[in-house]
């Protein structure tokens, strides 16, 4: 089945330069010879050579079976060195989403999951009289919330702020936190908290 599916989404045109340069790093990375990698994949030595070389335009079923030989995969292997504009593209349906324990509040995260350490973004919204609790986090962490719409009352280990439309606050988020629309309609804020590092 992998093959079908990489022969839909690649072309014998897709094949790079760099391709010969990225299948004898995995080789050599794996210890493997000419002709290892040639009784592990059943393509013909002179051939990976060729590849290696960029002499020769390999198939697509041919850089499959190198890539499972080579203990990756086929999108590994051709992928250029080159990066885009765009980095990712998350569909509305691969957005994680959490609601509170009301179910009046919903937060969106917006930012990656593999900066979680260092960065995390979310949209929030809350329902009329919505609340969210939120235990502390990891020492040093600044949470930066703007309001986009309606009023928020923010309350941080004993002290309390409100923020309206077009208002931005900033606090410790390192200590019990909560948030409450105190407004007659629905709220929505974005949040990016930053986590310091240690060092």
């Amino acid at each position: 089945m992998a093959t079908q599916r990489a022969r839909k989404t690649h072309t014998p045109s897709d094949v790079t330069p760099e391709l010969g340069k990225t299948i004898q790093r995995l080789r050599k990375a794996y210890k493997m010879s000419l002709g290892d990698l040639s009784e592990q994949s059943g393509v013909a030595k002179s051939i990976i050579s060729q590849i290696e070389r960029n002499e020769t335009n390999p198939t697509i079923s041919t850089v499959f079976r190198l890539s499972q030989a080579l203990d990756t995969t086929i999108e590994e292997v051709l992928k250029t060195g080159k990066s885009g504009a765009f980095v990712e593209h998350q569909t509305k349906a691969a957005i994680p989403l959490l609601e509170s324990e009301d179910g009046l509040c919903r937060l969106a995260i917006a930012g990656p999951l593999n900066l979680v350490n260092h960065v995390q973004w979310y949209d929030f919204h809350a329902k009329a009289g919505g609340i969210l609790e939120s235990e502390p986090h990891p020492p040093g962490t600044i949470e930066h919330l703007y309001v986009v719409a309606g009023q928020l009352e923010v309350a941080v280990d004993g002290e309390s702020r409100v923020a309206k439309t077009g208002e931005a606050l900033r606090y410790q988020a390192d200590r019990p936190h909560k948030l409450v629309n105190i407004g007659s309609g629905v709220a929505h804020a974005t949040m990016v908290l930053v986590l310091r590092q240690p060092g």
